[in-house]
């Protein structure tokens, strides 16, 4: 057990907003994700009177056959069977969860980070993240050593079954779920040598788009390297060199999706929700005339609800909170300004393909080019800073008089004109910092100043 209390020691709470995630074979070891395969397995399926299924499917990094490997060890060991979908984007393993009624679904990916990180993140049998609630039943179960857990003998161990084709059915779900035709579009695709590298190319081209793809040759190590929605520069200037209706970047696991215009202006998903959102309100097919987002989405995006009659939710950050919100209210779209968007008819996570198709049937629909549909809203000046802290005091920022009176500083200087926002990270050892104001140099600076001092205090 002595990994697990160092992890303690890292992180008060093993699971993140998006599953566990860590330094491959040092925070996340094999041995670990061998105990989340154990207690996820048993926590997930023990009300089951069959032998319990869990679907497993991973990113393209280097790790990802070691972890994955050692979780269905795991799973196997407290009598559950697994199916291993090999790389595949997240939304796809949600979507084949629920389409084949298997009792659980895991993804083992660390999304946008770099090579190094990885990450473990389960889904129940209707493709939903889990809820806080389940998470802490699994870590405690680790924390006890799986005591009380009764381990099978004999045939009662499970086993693995591994398939190479479900992919397509993904493909296939996406382009039932948008039909349009993109044979007018000429896109540029950013894959983030990730999961996405084969799915996004091959319905897009089968849409009729005339395609072309960049970061889609995974070697295990290059995965989220200067490419992706995380680096978008490359993007840009292929899309304006190529002279392409649009620019698509996904992340690692394809979850997100950041456009480009044909301009080479980046198209966030705050711009990409009031694009889509409108349209579908035009359409009849938002529901209650709702978007969900989160306290992190620009101010521009709000004014645009208010002058367009939409009604924006808000929650804290994270796709599984925008995510129980529209669940609770019923809402059709929900998302993030970094791209996680969830077309909650169409699947249970945010999907970076399904956002594609309906931002690509926007501009086919209206045939209006992108850079014309975003003046939807006005983007307002906004300034993000990360500061670099020990992940076991991420959450405890202000419990440092000196960071606080100089927050507080901060939120009376812009009090009125603009706003402050400051949260830990909840994937990363980090604490970020977001102003938002009428002058970009003013807030870019004051963001710089109080993130470098959260550091320097706390790193």
């Amino acid at each position: 057990m002595e990994e697990v209390h160092s992890m303690e020691k890292r992180t008060e709470r093993l699971f993140g907003t998006d599953g566990v995630r860590g330094v491959a074979n040092d925070e996340l070891t094999p041995s670990l994700a061998m105990k989340l395969g154990q207690a996820g397995a048993y926590v997930l399926t023990r009300e089951k009177e069959h032998k319990p299924t869990l679907m497993v499917g991973c990113d393209t990094r280097i790790s990802g056959d070691m972890l994955a490997n050692a979780l269905m060890a795991g799973a196997c060991s407290v009598g559950a069977n697994c199916i291993f979908v090999g790389v595949l984007p997240t939304p796809a393993v949600a979507y084949l969860t629920r389409k084949y009624k298997v009792d659980a679904g895991v993804v083992v990916s660390a999304s946008h980070n770099s090579l190094e990180f990885n990450g473990i993140k389960f889904f129940d049998g209707d493709g939903y993240k889990l809820p806080d609630a389940l998470e802490d039943e699994i870590e405690e179960m680790i924390v006890k050593d799986m005591q009380g857990i009764r381990f099978p003998i004999g045939s009662g161990v499970g086993k693995v079954k591994y398939r190479t084709d479900a992919r397509e059915e993904y493909i296939n779900h996406a382009m039932q779920s948008v039909g349009v035709n993109l044979s007018d579009l000429k896109i540029v695709v950013d894959c983030a040598e990730g999961a996405s590298y084969y799915t996004s190319v091959e319905a897009l081209k089968e849409l009729g788009g005339k395609v072309v793809a960049i970061h889609n040759s995974p070697d295990g190590t290059n995965i989220n390297a200067n490419c992706g929605s995380t680096h978008l520069e490359e993007l840009q200037a292929r899309v304006v060199y190529e002279k392409a209706s649009i620019g698509l970047a996904f992340d690692g696991d394809a979850d997100r999706l950041l456009a480009v215009d044909e301009n080479g202006d980046v198209v966030n998903g705050d711009q990409i929700l009031a694009v889509v959102g409108n349209h579908m309100r035009e359409q009849g097919r938002l529901k209650n005339d709702t978007i969900v987002a989160t306290i992190m989405s620009n101010q521009g995006f709000f004014l645009m609800g208010q002058r367009n009659g939409l009604t924006i939710e808000q929650t804290k950050v994270g796709d599984r909170y925008v995510l129980e919100r529209m669940k609770e209210i019923g809402a059709s779209l929900g998302g993030e300004q970094s791209g996680h968007i969830i077309f909650l008819d169409e699947n249970t996570t945010g999907d970076g393909l399904l956002s594609a198709l309906h931002l690509l049937q926007v501009m086919v629909e209206t045939g209006k080019p992108l850079s014309e549909l975003t003046k939807v809203m006005e983007v307002l000046p906004q300034a993000l800073m990360n500061a670099k802290v020990a992940n076991h005091k991420k959450e405890k920022y202000m419990e440092y008089p000196e960071i606080a009176r100089a927050v507080k500083a901060v939120e009376d200087r812009f009090a009125g004109e603009g706003r402050v926002l400051i949260r830990p990270s909840g994937t990363e050892p980090l604490v970020r910092v977001m102003i938002e104001g009428k002058d970009k140099e003013t807030i870019h600076a004051e963001a710089a100043k109080l993130a470098n001092l959260i550091q320097d205090i706390m790193f």
